[in-house]
């Protein structure tokens, strides 16, 4: 279903379309081990994951969606199934959305675990700010600028959904804010189910909210900060 098939889209006094891109984390992930999965292939929402697809899937259950996409990667398909479910869609996939690229796929990389100490993973850690070990931050910026505006096109009028992933998702919402890309991990608002939403006046954004349907379900060293989000928008100049 297209948006042209959902009927008259919203638009402002002036004729501009309105239309809201939602771009949504997925939910937990199955990770006995507790790797760093990337882009591995056959990591799936555990039940918990399922749930809170399921929560953000009521969340959005009233609201005009005409498109929803996700990263070709399980953990965001299976994200996104019951959005569009709901509201009667074919899921797309769109490889823009896919996770960044890291040099410690497969591996644990955490506090504690000697990662730093190990002499193979010096060369990687020179650069925080490109970072070394990955994907570029300004690589992440462009593609996924470029699926939020298809899912803009998608929908225009209407609203779309697309379900990607932590560092892309942080990556867009800095670029768009107009943020430094290089930050600390920990200091992400970006937490699982979580929705960072794109308001666009024709071909502009002009403002990003943050919500958190599923926060009640999310395991409590994974919040975002101690206080719930109240999801207000920040708006940009017209």
């Amino acid at each position: 279903m297209s948006a042209a098939q959902g009927g008259a889209g919203r638009t402002t006094p002036e004729g501009e379309e309105l239309t809201v891109v939602h771009v949504m984390r997925h939910g937990e992930v199955h990770n006995p081990e507790g790797v760093l999965y990337g882009r591995l292939p056959d990591y799936h929402l555990s039940e918990l994951g399922r749930q809170m697809a399921d929560r953000v899937a009521e969340h959005l259950a009233s609201r005009d969606i005409t498109h929803v996409v996700a990263s070709p990667l399980e953990r965001a398909q299976e994200t996104a199934t019951p959005i569009a479910k709901a509201h009667g869609l074919d899921l797309g996939s769109d490889v823009r959305l896919i996770e960044a690229a890291n040099a410690f796929q497969g591996k644990t990389f955490g506090v504690g675990d000697g990662a730093l100490r190990r002499p193979e993973n010096w060369k990687l850690l020179v650069n925080p700010f490109k970072p070394s070990w990955g994907e570029p931050y300004v690589e992440q910026a462009v593609r996924m600028m470029s699926a939020l505006d298809a899912a803009r096109d998608a929908a225009r009028g209407h609203e779309a959904v697309c379900v990607s992933h932590q560092l892309p998702i942080w990556t867009l919402r800095s670029f768009v804010e107009r943020r430094r890309l290089w930050h600390d991990p920990r200091k992400r608002q970006c937490t699982l189910a979580s929705l960072t939403t794109f308001t666009y006046r024709g071909d502009r954004i002009v403002s990003v909210g943050y919500t958190e349907p599923a926060r009640d379900l999310v395991p409590p060293h994974l919040l975002a900060g101690a206080k719930p989000v109240k999801g207000k928008d920040k708006a940009f100049g017209a």
